[in-house]
């Protein structure tokens, strides 16, 4: 077989089984593409060594899962043990985690191979892939000569699934950042309901937000790799204590009798008409399908960038409190006389960057005395209406609803990274769904005029992904997404 790289994780898992591959020529053709990727700036810790040794092992064993020898690539943000963990950050120069992530662990117990630790915003603050220690990841697409973003946080996730040079990967959503940077790819990410996977030995962000999910090139490989990452975990209190069910099962694509929602409140001044007509060819695909489609009413949508901008900085003033230069990571070099104030300073104002700092001088600020009411609290209040307009609309029948996932295609790097407002304009249309915390989906299905590739989100109810993900399964089957980057790299 040839272009093993290329294979879907359910391809690759088939024909492992048959015994027409094995690991390690799967896990051999990925890391040959990884050396000559560098331009995109994907992979940032590359594992060989680890990854021969897993392969084998799972060539070895004889009754392995779905995942049994499938190489893929881990987001930087999860602790992998005796391996760099840095969260794309400066402060974590040198942590190499004594533990694995809980994810992270349940992916190797399933049998998956490591290729390596994959590039993002730093701490998961972005929407671009610009604020990495690393250097920005680049999206494997390119329309002109400009080099485009592979969105964020996740850039180097997406970016190395739409080039092949993994068959999958983890990423993390606080707001988005694994169905924008998949909708600017052209793969397909999704974000469980809070609570589905752990959270345990993922560097937190905003932790009532955060939630960890796959990236894939299509739905069923989607399935089969959130199966392995989800589960109860006691080390996490916020983890749900739910069986998990075989999502690949439910991918039968009739969606006849669903009823799907279409929020006119994501019907945004100034929207491209391109992002508006794939919206209206989705909802066509979907009514072909055999779905009901209904109008509905989010009320709320319009206060929820403003809600979250309070309250994810708020929760990452406080997560990153911790990073001090006692215990772990960075420490900045001190003068004669300094105290442990100075060393507190000079390592934060060394270790992080630009976009960590600002959003931890925000959070700070809404969290204070004088103004904790005035922001935070308000943000909460909004927050939990949100949450009702989501649950109203399902107790009127709704199953998913269907709204774009970007406001746009990708977009040149550079070109909005001095401006935050514009920046985080990039998550308009997937704040909602962390701050109700469902899961939510984006899948490819069509291009722009410039052949760049445009994705569609689908809501779900709570703790209903295998629903989910069939209705996505099924618009996936209607768009009939094929088109891959081309090599230039």
């Amino acid at each position: 077989m040839t272009d093993l790289n290329k294979l879907t994780i359910a391809a690759a898992r088939d024909a492992l089984k048959k015994g027409d591959v094995t690991s390690v020529e799967l896990t051999e053709a990925c890391l040959t593409q990884i050396e000559g990727a560098d331009a995109l700036g994907a992979f940032v810790h590359k594992t060989p060594e680890i990854a021969m040794e897993q392969a084998k092992a799972a060539d070895a064993r004889k009754d392995g899962g779905d995942l049994n020898g499938i190489p893929l690539g881990i987001k930087d943000l999860f602790c992998t043990k005796g391996v760099a963990s840095q969260a794309a950050s400066g402060i974590l120069d040198g942590f190499k985690p004594e533990y694995e992530s809980t994810v992270t662990t349940q992916l190797f117990n399933d049998g998956a191979v490591m290729l390596g630790k994959l590039n993002m915003d730093e701490f998961a603050m972005g929407s671009s892939n610009e604020t990495s220690v690393y250097g920005n990841a680049v999206n494997p697409w390119k329309a002109g000569g400009a080099e485009l973003t592979p969105g964020g946080s996740s850039g180097g996730s997406a970016s190395a699934v739409a080039a092949d040079l993994c068959l999958g990967a983890t990423g993390t959503d606080t707001g988005g950042s694994i169905r924008q940077p998949a909708a600017f790819t052209g793969i397909t990410g999704i974000k469980p309901t809070y609570g589905r996977v752990s959270r345990w030995g993922i560097v937190a962000f905003a932790s009532s937000l955060d939630q960890a999910g796959p990236m894939t090139k299509d739905v069923r490989d989607a399935a089969i790799m959130l199966k392995s990452m989800c589960g109860h975990d006691p080390k996490d209190s916020t983890s749900a204590d739910l069986p998990v069910p075989d999502f690949e099962a439910a991918l039968t694509g009739d969606i006849r009798g669903k009823t799907i929602g279409i929020p006119s409140e994501y019907r945004m001044d100034g929207m491209p008409a391109e992002i508006e007509k794939l919206w209206e060819d989705g909802t066509a695909m979907l009514r072909d399908a055999g779905a009901k489609i209904v109008d509905i009413s989010l009320p709320h949508t319009k206060y929820a960038l403003p809600a979250y901008y309070v309250i994810a900085p708020a929760e990452a003033s406080s997560n990153l409190a911790r990073y001090d230069g006692v215990r772990f990571g960075h420490r900045a070099k001190l003068d004669a006389g300094d105290g442990i104030t100075e060393m507190y300073e000079k390592t934060r104002a060394e270790g992080f960057g630009n976009e960590v700092k600002r959003r931890v001088m925000i959070g700070t600020y809404v969290l204070s005395a004088g103004f904790y009411d005035a922001y935070y609290n308000r943000a909460r209040k909004v927050r939990a209406l949100i949450k009702r307009d989501f649950d109203d609309v399902f107790a009127q029948g709704v199953d998913a609803i269907l709204t774009p996932a970007t406001p746009s295609a990708a977009f040149e790097l550079g070109k909005k990274f001095d401006d935050p407002v514009q920046m985080y304009l990039n998550d308009v249309f997937t704040v909602t769904v962390n701050l109700a915390g469902l899961p939510g989906i984006a899948v490819p299905t069509g291009v722009d005029a410039a052949g760049l590739p445009l994705g569609l989100q689908l809501i779900g109810r709570p703790w209903e992904e295998g629903d989910l993900l069939n209705t996505a399964y099924a618009l996936e089957q209607a768009a009939q997404f094929v088109a891959k980057p081309g090599r230039w790299w």
